[in-house]
Order: C-alpha cells, then structure tokens, then sequence
C-alpha cells in the first residue's frame, strides 16, 4: 500500500491530528531503530523505521489516545 494512503488511514486513528501522529510515529520509530520488534510482518533492515511505524498506527497495532 503507498505510504500516502496509509497516511490518510493513520490520521482517522488520531482524529485527524497531524501533530499527535508525527509525535506518535517519530516516538513508534525510534522505539524500532532501538531494537524494538516490530508489529507487522516488515523487516526493519530493508524498510525505514518511520514507515513501519506508520503501517503500525494504519492497523491499529499501536493506539493513540485521543482524549485529553
């Protein structure tokens, strides 16, 4: 699936907040590069950290809260 519209996906998991789902993909992204397993069936090795973050968010893996 292209990025642009796994993208879109992710933003209805955070209620269209750009700013919650950079923060929430730049923190998911840097747990991988850590040595953190990834959730879905994608090799850190061969994919960049920040996409497999997004797939995780689009499949609703990782949940964001919303409510403040």
């Amino acid at each position: 699936m292209k990025i642009e519209k796994l993208t879109a996906i992710a933003l209805e998991k955070v209620d269209f907040d750009r700013y919650l789902l950079a923060a929430a993909v730049g923190k998911r992204a840097s747990a991988i590069a850590n040595g953190a397993t990834p959730m879905v069936d994608m090799d850190p090795k061969t994919e960049k950290f920040t996409n497999i973050a997004l797939v995780e968010i689009a499949e609703g893996k990782i949940i964001i809260n919303t409510e403040v």
